[in-house]
């Protein structure tokens, strides 16, 4: 490489300014725009392009500016950095601000040469977020070239889009809709996983033979598993085998582990079951020696907190404060959950009608059960099962009654009890860990032929003809309910259990709401991506006039995996499950991080006398709060013990019918074994997650750790509050019409109807063009977990880097048509000195050598620096940061007269070389700073931090110097000569 271009040097080319990059050759320049992102890097050839050595340009006393512009134009600057020099290589170019605690992960995952980590955080906490910074590090510092994302179908969207929005990586689908497509755009005997190096995969798709083969010969270095719990199961007490329906996955996995080498990040919210056996299986395929580790012993537990962190809501909702151990609570956090859940059980009661012909379905039952019985154990199964569905869909909504009525059951082609039990339970079970939940919304059948029966068929027309208000009792009162929620201000979803209760809930919600309800049903019926196109559509109504409110309809096919909180903020369980933990993950769709209203509501609705709802609610419902409100959390209720609970109701309606609702339930000879043995099993798993709140703390990364990282981070980037004040003054400054809200939110609005065009054009690519054509009101809000249309408050949005680009191009070009709220240079007549004083803004290049795996590393690096000195440039005598920054807050107390201000700009820029050696010396403490930082961040092994070297590039740049003049009579001049704000042109 020609000496004159050495890397971190500037050249100009292109009518612009770059930094020479590492990877140049004498023959070959790659170039990085000025304060750009690695997005915009281009490779130039000296030989057939004027390529010149650039010098940075000072400041021009002809381009004052007022007191605000130091801060904007700092500001600015930080938010543009997309390579800063710290030790988290990412941070500066995701569009996301973490949280504290999200960092945890982050630093366990930077003290392992492999990372190998299972993140079992709470749902709602955001585990996509941890998996995605720590990606997108290993990413951007070479450890890994390639990622893919296993995951179920129906939440493959989903991870596409948070990756691409988030963090910037486009990631292909592999699935089996579009693998296909995929493949015929290979070249002969080129693998799909070689071509697209980041792939987000079907599990269920990848775990068959044909693709499983291919997968791991050319599996990526950085495999992230969601929902993990679903690839493991439990050995088998007697055979040792484990569970078919997860045997593949795991297998899999195993295979994927076996490479010593190869990034690991497993995701679940449910890490350990009940079944210790499963949880040992899981810990294996993170490290194979945890599988067997002493877990009760402090040196295993210690052993497995370097891979493992498991936190709830409560551990994170306040953080990094006294509590956590520091000194104060300044860098204290308060996540934004909502505050508060209000729940209330509401009863209906049935027609009579309706009860009239439940009590001919349950005699139907009594008749078809008993009559199995003495035809052996296959029919008996298959009777049982065929009763189940007709129960359960005859207490959802008539129309699912008359389907499953007309409909065979698909047990009833089973060839024995067991295929029967294997066909008929799925359909019917309301499992927590069910490995998906596609297909599962479908109405089951109860007849056992393949015509209905003539009483089948007499019940089925019957049900049809309850359909509506008028005999629906439970569709009354769900419209009584909704109406009382959107009188609130609530945007409910209401859940139910299978498709035909779906469509027929949305059709007739649409007519009893009126028109400022707007209803929409999103079921098994539709794809993944359908799913997620009919919720924008919904989410999209109301936009224009704010008492619209919206009504979601949905199957357990959205209760799992689906952010649905920014969108509405109240659940109704229209059908009640027979597992609270499914309740759970329903509300846990809108009860999570990021949602705004403070307090969510829940509605369970339950018939009282339709002799199942009632039996639930009071025996598993009434349990699973209970030890919800004795230990602050809430434990998943043991499959087994769901079952048999469910199984003894059915038992029991069966024989007493109906009308036997006032006898005991566990009257039944061993039923109340069971319920006893039921009893045991909920206790032990209670006891089971109290204890490994404890035993599973974690405790590799201590508080301290964290705050001293995101007090660096802060530092270096900027924080939220900074990012607000900058995005108001600068978007009041460029001439926009910003409206202040009337809470203290911090939360405004934006027209850009004044706005230059070079800033609607920047955001039109960021907020889409139609909104920012008809000059719409653009939210801009504090919290960054947005929708879409709307800008987040935090540096990496990309609206507010459009923002501060533009302030920063402005700034530097002073022929910019238009308002230009920042200038490099001003001077400020204040009570804030006694003596006159100069604030730098300085930009620093640095050479980076950072070891990997790979071989080192060779980054170039900027950071932007404020420095402060008292008198003039040849006798300064320096202030520390924090005098310095403090600068920035100052306020013009008088106006400045011009030929002064000029003057003594004037003679601070001529004297800007008496400053070079204290510019040198500060820069080469700023790299041993970080040096040590980055050493600090990796300090599980030296084998992550030999090599790892930080030099800094010489000269530094400086880009902005403002002149603070104590007030007095010989700086000040009467107020009609300037304008009062202490501006000077």
């Amino acid at each position: 490489m020609s000496p004159m271009y050495t890397a971190g040097s500037l050249v100009t080319a292109r009518g612009r300014d770059w930094v020479v990059l590492p990877e140049s050759a004498p023959d070959l320049l790659v170039l990085r725009p000025l304060g750009g992102s690695d997005d915009d890097v281009a490779a130039v050839f000296p030989a057939f392009e004027q390529v010149e050595q650039a010098v940075f340009a000072a400041p021009s006393p002809d381009d004052l500016g007022d007191q605000h512009a130091a801060g904007l134009l700092r500001t600015a600057l930080r938010i543009g950095f997309r390579s800063g020099a710290g030790p988290f290589r990412s941070l500066a170019s995701i569009a996301v601000e973490p949280r504290a605690y999200q960092l945890v992960p982050l630093l366990m995952a930077l003290r392992q040469s492999t990372v190998r980590l299972l993140i079992s955080d709470d749902v709602g906490i955001g585990k996509t977020v941890e998996a995605g910074l720590i990606a997108s590090e290993l990413l951007a510092q070479g450890e890994a070239s390639r990622m893919a994302v296993l995951c179920s179908p129906a939440l493959a969207e989903q991870w596409q889009s948070e990756l691409r929005e988030k963090f910037g990586i486009d990631a292909e689908l592999v699935l089996s809709s579009t693998v296909s497509r995929l493949e015929r755009g290979l070249e002969l005997g080129q693998s799909l996983f070689d071509k697209h190096p980041c792939t987000i995969i079907s599990t269920d798709f990848i775990k068959s033979t044909r693709h499983r083969e291919d997968f791991v010969r050319h599996c990526p270095d950085l495999v992230v598993v969601d929902e993990a719990h679903t690839c493991v199961a439990a050995d088998d007490a007697q055979t040792g085998a484990r569970s078919g329906a997860s045997q593949l996955r795991y297998e899999l996995l195993q295979r994927v582990v076996a490479d010593p080498e190869r990034h690991l990040l497993l995701l679940t919210a449910t890490p350990h079951s009940g079944k210790e056996s499963a949880f040992r299986n899981l810990l294996g395929l993170v490290k194979p020696e945890l599988a067997n580790v002493d877990l009760e012993s402090p040196a295993g537990r210690a052993r497995l907190a370097e891979h493992f962190v498991a936190r709830k809501r409560a551990d994170v909702r306040r953080y990094l404060t006294k509590e956590d151990g520091l000194a104060d609570d300044s860098l204290a956090e308060r996540t934004a959950f909502p505050s508060d859940r209000w729940t209330a059980d509401e009863p209906y009661k049935l027609t009579p009608a309706y009860r009239a012909l439940l009590d001919d379905a349950i005699a139907y039952a009594q008749d078809r059960v008993r009559a199995a019985g003495g035809e052996g154990a296959r029919e008996a199964r298959i009777a049982w099962w065929s009763v189940i569905a007709l129960l359960r869909s005859m207490v959802s909504s008539p129309r699912a009654a008359a389907q499953t009525l007309q409909t065979r059951s698909v047990s009833a082609t089973a060839r024995t009890a067991q295929e029967a039990d294997a066909l008929g339970a799925p359909l019917n079970s309301d499992a927590a860990d069910s490995d998906a939940l596609e297909g599962l919304d479908v109405a089951p059948g109860a007849s056992e032929t393949e015509d209905a029966g003539a009483r089948l068929r007499e019940l089925a027309e019957r049900a049809k003809a309850l359909q509506g208000t008028q005999h629906d009792a439970k569709l009354k009162a769900l419209v009584k309910h909704l109406k009382w929620l959107h009188q609130h201000g609530y945007h409910p979803i209401v859940f139910c259990r299978y498709i035909p209760t779906a469509e027929y809930l949305a059709e007739e919600l649409s007519r009893a709401l009126g028109k400022k309800a707007k209803v929409a049903a999103v079921t098994g019926t539709l794809s993944p991506q359908q799913r997620l196109e009919r919720i924008e559509e919904l989410a999209a109504e109301g936009v224009d006039d704010p008492a619209t409110r919206r009504v979601l309809v949905a199957t357990d096919c959205l209760s799992e995996g689906v952010n649905l909180q920014h969108h509405f903020d109240a659940v109704v369980h229209y059908d009640l499950a027979w597992n609270p933990t499914r309740h759970d993950q329903r509300e846990g769709r809108v009860d999570r991080y990021g949602q705004k209203t403070d307090q969510v509501r829940v509605i369970t609705m339950f018939g009282e006398d339709n002799g199942i709802d009632g039996k639930v609610l009071e025996v598993l419902f009434a349990k699973h709060r209970q030890i919800q409100k004795d230990l602050g959390i809430s434990v998943s209720v043991p499959d087994e013990t769901a079952t048999g609970v469910t199984d003894a109701i059915v038992e029991w309606l069966l024989l007493h019918g109906r009308q036997g609702v006032q006898e005991g339930l566990f009257d039944l000879p061993g039923s109340q074994e069971a319920l006893h043995r039921a009893e045991l099993e909920w206790n032990s798993a209670a006891e089971r997650e109290k204890e490994s709140r404890s035993k599973y703390a974690q405790r590799s990364i201590h508080p301290e750790e964290v705050a001293r990282e995101v007090a660096a981070v802060r530092a270096a980037l900027g924080g939220s509050e900074e990012v607000h004040d900058f995005a108001l003054a600068a978007l009041r400054g460029l001439g926009t019409l910003v409206r202040d809200p009337r809470d203290d939110s911090g939360d405004f609005t934006v027209q850009l109807g004044g706005a230059p065009a070079g800033l609607r054009d920047a955001l039109a690519a960021t907020l889409g063009g139609r909104l920012v054509e008809e000059d719409r009101e653009i939210p801009f809000r504090t919290d960054p977990a947005i929708a879409r249309g709307e800008a987040a408050l935090v540096r990496t949005d990309p609206a507010i880097g459009a923002i501060a680009s533009y302030v920063l191009d402005s700034a530097l070009d002073s022929n910019t048509p238009g308002p230009r709220p920042a200038r490099r240079c001003g001077v400020v007549t204040t009570d804030a000195v006694t003596v006159r004083t100069t604030l730098l803004l300085v930009r620093y290049r640095f050479h980076l050598t950072l070891p990997s795996r790979s071989g080192e590393k060779q980054i170039v690096a900027e950071d932007a620096r404020l420095l402060a000195f008292e008198g003039m440039p040849a006798r300064a005598r320096w202030l520390d940061d924090e005098a310095a920054a403090e600068l920035l807050a100052a306020r013009a107390s008088a106006n400045t007269n011009p030929q002064l201000a000029r003057n003594q700009i004037v003679r601070t820029l001529d004297g800007l070389g008496e400053l070079t050696a204290h510019l040198e010396e500060f820069g080469d403490l700023l790299a041993a700073e970080l040096d040590a930082s980055h050493r600090r961040v990796r300090k599980a092994g030296d084998e992550i931090v030999r090599g790892l070297k930080v030099v800094p590039q010489q000269p530094a740049d400086v880009l902005g110097a403002y002149v603070y003049l104590p007030a007095g009579p010989a700086t000040a001049v009467p107020s009609a000569v300037v304008p009062s704000d202490g501006a000077v042109a």
